[in-house]
């Protein structure tokens, strides 16, 4: 099968979770003997074409005029992308499928799908209506428009929780069954050999500080204004903590202007952007990784947190809702509620017996729910589906047009017939 992914982020560009997604997705069917081709934006100096361990990676400029707003920037890398794959098209021939990852490729998605009469799958990685608690102005409308028609050109589409599902459900009034539930994964190999680095952890803490870390974009939904409210509670029951904050977004300056007006300066560190490795060698000094999302679709950091070992706090919300069960692998607690975040904290805090039992069950889970193996074979079966489904529709369609053609043979017949007839009588 010759796959082609269509995604705006690809590492070493890393803006949310897709990037990672489609990295692993891909790696692993390569492994699996598939044919996968990526096309995406480049950023920075990266090379257009990569073969990266069997991946084909196309990137593509954007065009070399500034654009008026986002939409436009977005709508510009589409036709670069169409451009792009005519030539892959052209050189190797087409692909059995095409798959499209949120609403930033979904123009490229159908127009190739039209173009080269090719299936077209879609993940919807989150929606525009989640992120922002519902559609406010005319650009959100114009996202949320374009992810319905990005779900309604598609054969089958990708979803990663229940969660999700029953909101595009709700949303666009998807059928249920074309709805496929295929949860993210995490390497399983991403801490093999990494191990804790006092000297690292230092920078951050004292070694008498409990660290209790978020790492995630500093946006609204990731709910990091709730967790710096939790701490005042933490720090007045368990004074030696200290939260740190790994990541870069809008909200940094408001999230530390909230520190300041809380007087918390000392016990609140932001790091700013981590690399991968630095990423890494913090899950493992961290005491408590927390995600406290207001709106989060599955929560990939989550898995990556509870394969490295660290206990996790989550809020009852969304894809987080599903992966955690509270006190068994890991600690709940409402969304948006500092209190009930605190508590949680606190409950592990106090508790060694309970970090090591949620420790060991989260790993578990991981490994048996979330390894790429298992996603990768979901995923193909979506494939198929969606090429079946379009072998259907051809078979359909051209049986309809025969039927309308015979339909037409014969009206004309009896026309003909008719015709004669009123000939002859006209004679008589």
């Amino acid at each position: 099968m010759k796959i082609l992914m269509l995604s705006w982020e690809y590492p070493p560009r890393v803006v949310g979770g897709i990037a990672r997604v489609v990295h692993d997705l891909s790696h692993k069917l390569v492994n699996e003997g598939y044919e996968v081709t990526v096309v995406t934006y480049r950023d920075g100096n990266v090379p257009y074409y990569e073969d990266d361990d069997g991946v084909d990676v196309y990137r593509v400029d954007n065009f070399m005029i500034s654009s008026n707003n986002f939409i436009d920037w977005v709508m510009q890398l589409n036709f670069n992308m169409i451009a792009k794959v005519g030539e892959i098209i052209s050189e190797k021939g087409n692909f059995d499928v095409i798959h499209a990852h949120d609403w930033l490729t979904a123009y490229a998605g159908k127009t190739l799908k039209y173009a080269y009469n090719t299936p077209l799958v879609s993940t919807i990685h989150a929606t525009e209506a989640g992120r922002n608690s519902g559609i406010h102005d005319d650009m959100q409308k114009y996202i949320n428009d374009t992810e319905w028609m990005l779900t309604y050109e598609s054969s089958e589409v990708i979803v990663n929780s229940n969660y999700m599902k029953n909101e595009l459900q709700r949303l666009f009034g998807l059928p249920y069954e074309k709805i496929n539930v295929i949860p993210n994964g995490v390497n399983l190999n991403l801490f093999n050999d990494v191990q804790k680095d006092y000297d690292f952890r230092r920078k951050f803490a004292m070694d008498n500080e409990k660290i209790i870390l978020f790492i995630g974009r500093l946006v609204y939904e990731k709910g990091i204004q709730t967790l710096i409210s939790a701490m005042p509670k933490i720090l007045a029951n368990y004074h030696d903590s200290k939260l740190i904050i790994a990541g870069k977004g809008g909200m940094l300056d408001e999230l530390k202007a909230q520190v300041n007006s809380l007087g918390l300066g000392n016990k609140v560190y932001f790091t700013g952007h981590l690399a991968s490795k630095d990423v890494q060698k913090m899950y493992k000094c961290a005491d408590i990784s927390v995600f406290p999302s207001t709106y989060e679709p599955f929560g990939i950091v989550a898995l990556e947190a509870m394969l490295s070992g660290t206990p996790v706090v989550v809020s009852d919300i969304g894809g987080l809702n599903e992966i955690v069960d509270h006190g068994i692998n890991g600690m709940k607690s409402y969304a948006g509620n500092a209190n009930s975040l605190a508590d949680s904290i606190l409950s592990l805090l106090f508790d060694p017996k309970l970090c090591d039992t949620v420790t060991q069950n989260a790993k578990s889970k991981v490994k048996a729910e979330y390894n790429w193996t298992k996603i990768a074979d979901s995923t193909h079966l979506a494939y198929e589906k969606a090429i079946c489904e379009t072998m259907a529709n051809r078979q359909a369609k051209q049986i309809a047009q025969e039927e309308a053609q015979k339909e037409i043979k014969k009206s004309n017949e009896i026309t003909n017939l008719l015709s004669f007839k009123k000939s002859r009588q006209a004679y008589a």
